[in-house]
């Protein structure tokens, strides 16, 4: 019998969804089967999976609230499984802030759910300005400005280490 893999994720802008598809793909190739889905189209039964990953993006400070209410109905189950927490942030860019104990937006989740996960990281997300609708564009490059991030409308800058998605992978497969 094959081992089932279940990634739930919420995302804004696709850096989230690219993450999770990298890590599904990993997964397959490791001899899991995968299912991926967007945390507001699944309605399958989380018991039937021997792993269960969630990811989140942020979006002006916190995480999807789908995904939090999802963790709050289902923290029962979720507790008596092997579970991982990914929250993908542009915060996570400066080296200071990218681990799960030093970036604020973790630390901030983790201390308004009771929920503790196997494994938790953090990645960097992309800066896409021209992806942007007009008022999150002009917010993010004003919180990119207090940051010392860029702010040129033109930048597209894609943070995210893919080693280190990888490692995450990898101790998903350990656990």
């Amino acid at each position: 019998m094959t081992s089932k893999i279940l990634i739930l994720y919420a995302s804004v802008d696709g850096q989230t969804l690219k993450i999770s598809n990298f890590l599904s793909e990993q997964l397959k190739e490791n001899g899991w089967e995968v299912v991926l889905f967007d945390i507001n189209h699944f309605n399958g039964e989380l018991g039937e999976f021997d792993k269960i990953i969630i990811g989140s993006s942020i979006r002006y400070g916190v995480h999807h609230k789908a995904i939090v209410d999802f963790i709050h109905q289902h923290k029962e189950v979720l507790d008596g499984h092997k579970t991982a927490f990914f929250s993908v942030n542009l915060v996570a860019r400066k080296p200071e802030k990218n681990q799960p104990d030093t970036n604020p937006y973790v630390i901030k989740f983790f201390k308004e759910i009771t929920w503790r996960p196997s494994l938790v990281e953090v990645f960097a997300g992309k800066l896409d300005y021209k992806k942007y609708p007009f008022f999150d564009r002009i917010m993010i490059q004003l919180i990119m400005w207090m940051t010392k991030g860029p702010t040129d409308k033109n930048t597209k800058i894609e943070y995210t280490n893919w080693d280190r998605v990888k490692s995450f992978g990898e101790k998903v497969i350990a656990l």
